[in-house]
């Protein structure tokens, strides 16, 4: 199936897909920052610059992308039909990339915690909030949002 956009567009269309300061990421850095949690944004000296440190407890959020990021099972989770070979390497990078990143981290002594951009749109940011502070508190493992 060809692209229903010419090349330029989709070129511009894709460049403008942003890294950081996502819709998802600012509602939960809104829900967090109303319940008295402060974090360092993006700090380059951890691997894979997580989205949320909180060095108090130790502990980083990353709020990932369905699409990106392949949430599994997800309605978010969708292929594209043109060039397959090319997003299903660049899918695996991310994945494994992904793997990395959390392996990294835990070794370091970091707990970490992955929020799916989905269950912010389902639940809200206060409910993801509330799951993330109960979290940060309890001082126990990793989280993955939803569960």
């Amino acid at each position: 199936m060809a692209d229903v956009v010419d090349k330029a567009t989709r070129s511009r269309m894709m460049a403008g897909i942003q890294g950081r300061n996502t819709k998802p990421e600012l509602v939960l850095r809104k829900a967090l920052h109303a319940r008295g949690l402060r974090y360092r944004l993006h700090y380059k000296g951890l691997p894979g610059r997580p989205d949320l440190v909180f060095p108090k407890f130790r502990a980083v959020v990353f709020v990932h992308g369905c699409f990106w990021h392949r949430h599994e099972g997800c309605r978010f989770t969708t292929t594209p039909t043109t060039r397959p070979e090319f997003w299903a390497q660049k899918f695996e990078q991310n994945v494994l990339r992904d793997q990395r990143t959390l392996a990294a981290l835990e070794e370091s002594g970091w707990r970490t915690a992955i929020v799916w951009e989905c269950a912010i749109k389902e639940h809200g940011g206060e409910q993801v909030g509330d799951k993330i502070s109960d979290w940060l508190i309890d001082g126990h493992g990793s989280l993955v949002v939803p569960d």
